[in-house]
């Protein structure tokens, strides 16, 4: 995708609902983790997003234990955004146990899902979620149960649309199938993890999201830090507390500094920074519609938005490709050893290839 700047609204998957192509990740907001930041510094960064033009916030129940939703409910309803609620998308995510000792706390299960949609319009101080996110998958409720009161909700006029996120594929798949035959408001949308150092997901979930026509919205996209070219094989985190990266990381290795190498270079030629760079490669990733961003500072926020001024070049892309490149499990590499099993192998890549012509040798060989 083609996007310059936050103006650029898409559509998110099979909906009518436009979104910015970078989401504003709300989970730094407050301090209760120890990984945000105060409610002044929030409030500025909402309002230096919502003028750049961004409208999509993403939020969940459990963020800073509630506060994050709170935060948002008072900018929208007395603070700077007071008036301006539904000029925004606000997105926010069940799953999470609010109440330690109470097993219908969190999860998927009927009553958790309803008293914490209840919660969230409570603090975010308004009468509907424009999206609600699963937020994981819960294994010991039916989806039936969670697609059968997500839809309850939607008709109750307190969802306007639904998603999943962190599912595998084969679950989000019965769930969408689910909610098509019993006449229940479909999925829309897929939040995963996706970056250089993620990138499992384009195996099964990408590839199911674009058959469904789900709008994906990757988080993670710098893997919490590690990609934000603050780190390289001389400066590794101090493990003092001030970043979420440890030393330790299995992402703190050889193969992952000759791709830190590789996104300086490029990020030199193109005057960016490799944080941009590397938000770059997801925004332009196929079937990606808005990527989130969190930041803990103004600065941040605006380095992650210069990521539009990046246009790599196709044999950049190659390049980072190529680095971060993994194995696909069964049965994809399969796939590349049967090309010409299959329509007598006169579509591979678009051009006519070498026929098979029936005898057993060959066959063999094929296969």
């Amino acid at each position: 995708m083609n996007h310059n700047s936050l103006k650029d609204y898409v559509t998110l998957g099979r909906s009518g609902l436009r979104v910015s192509p970078m989401c504003f990740g709300s989970m730094t907001f407050g301090d209760e983790w120890k990984i945000g930041t105060d409610i002044d510094e929030s409030c500025s960064m909402l309002t230096q997003y919502l003028q750049a033009g961004g409208n999509f916030i993403d939020c969940a129940n459990m963020y800073n234990k509630g506060h994050s939703e709170k935060i948002l409910g008072d900018y929208f309803s007395a603070g700077a955004g007071k008036g301006t609620r539904d000029r925004v998308v606000i997105a926010t995510k069940f799953m999470g146990n609010m109440w330690p000792g109470d097993p219908n706390g969190g999860g998927a299960g009927r009553k958790a899902i309803r008293h914490a949609v209840e919660d969230s319009l409570r603090r975010l101080q308004t009468d509907h979620i424009d999206l609600l996110w699963a937020h994981f998958w819960d294994q010991h409720t039916p989806v039936e149960e969670m697609m059968s009161q997500m839809d309850q909700l939607v008709k109750a006029g307190k969802v306007l649309h639904i998603g999943l996120s962190d599912h595998p594929a084969w679950v989000c798949v019965k769930c969408q199938y689910t909610a098509l035959m019993r006449g229940w408001e479909p999925l829309c949308a897929l939040q995963i993890e996706y970056s250089l150092l993620q990138r499992t997901v384009e195996s099964e979930l990408m590839t199911m999201a674009r058959d469904l026509n789900l709008g994906v919205t990757p988080w993670g996209s710098l893997r919490g830090g590690v990609l934000s070219g603050k780190f390289d094989r001389n400066h590794l985190p101090k493990d003092d507390g001030t970043t979420r990266v440890k030393s330790t990381s299995p992402w703190m290795v050889e193969k992952t500094f000759v791709l830190l190498d590789c996104l300086k270079e490029i990020a030199a030629a193109h005057q960016a920074t490799v944080a941009q760079v590397a938000l770059r490669w997801v925004l332009d990733q196929r079937g990606v519609t808005s990527v989130i961003i969190g930041a803990r500072h103004s600065a941040q926020l605006a380095d992650n938005l210069g990521a539009f001024a990046v246009k790599l070049t196709a044999e950049e892309r190659a390049t980072l490709d190529e680095l971060t490149k993994f194995e696909l499990p069964f049965p994809w590499k399969f796939f590349e050893t049967i090309p010409t099993a299959i329509q007598n192998g006169t579509t591979v890549n678009g051009q006519k290839s070498d026929v098979w012509d029936g005898s057993p040798k060959t066959a063999a060989e094929r296969f």
